[in-house]
C-alpha cells in the first residue's frame, strides 16, 4: 500500500508516522484480504482544521479524532468483486486502487491516548485502523456494525503487537 502522508500543524508526536501508518494499513488490508496495490492520502492535522472540516462535510462543530473519506462505495463491506468492472476507482498511473483518505487531529491522537492509558503510538494506531475500515466500507452506526469493527480493530492490532 502507498500512503501519501501530509503533515500539518507545530505539534509533532514522538514517533515514526509513515512506518507506523504503513505497518497498520498493510495489516488492515492483508486482514480484508485485499487483492489490490492500494494508496491513501492521510493528513495529519489539528484541532482547528479538523474542527473546520467535520463543520463543512458532517454539519458537526467541533473537533474530533479522525474523519475518513472513502472513494469507493461497497455494497458489503471489502467485497472487491465488483471492483474488476470499475476502473474509475483505480489510479490510471499506477493501477493503484484508491481507497481515499484519512484526517488525523495529532491533538486528539495525545489526548486520547492520556485518557484512555495508553501509548501515542496505539492510539495512532487504532485511528489508521479504524479510518482503513471505513475505507474499506466498514461502519459503525448499529450496535451490531460497531461489535464487528471493534473485532476486527482489535484483532489487526494485536496481530502488530500494539495493544493497550
Amino acid at each position: 500500500m502507498r500512503i501519501n502522508l501530509e503533515n500539518e500543524g507545530d505539534l509533532e508526536l514522538d514517533l515514526n508516522y509513515q512506518e507506523v501508518a504503513q505497518r497498520v494499513g498493510d495489516a488492515v488490508l492483508d486482514y480484508e484480504q485485499c487483492p489490490y496495490e492500494s494508496e491513501v492520502e492521510l493528513l495529519l492535522t489539528m484541532d482547528e482544521e479538523i474542527r473546520e472540516m467535520n463543520r463543512e462535510f458532517r454539519d458537526i462543530d467541533r473537533a474530533t479524532d479522525v474523519l475518513s473519506f472513502p472513494m469507493i462505495a461497497y455494497e458489503s463491506p471489502a467485497d472487491f468483486a465488483f471492483l474488476e468492472e470499475d476502473e474509475s476507482c483505480f489510479d490510471p498511473d499506477t493501477g493503484e486502487l484508491m481507497l481515499g483518505n484519512i484526517v488525523i487531529s495529532k491533538q486528539k491522537v495525545v489526548e486520547q491516548a492520556e485518557e484512555y492509558g495508553h501509548t501515542v503510538e496505539r492510539e495512532y494506531a487504532f485511528l489508521i485502523a479504524h479510518s482503513m475500515l471505513h475505507l474499506l466500507g466498514y461502519d459503525h452506526m448499529e450496535e451490531e456494525e460497531r461489535a464487528v469493527m471493534e473485532k476486527k480493530q482489535r484483532e489487526i492490532l494485536d496481530g502488530l503487537g500494539i495493544t493497550r
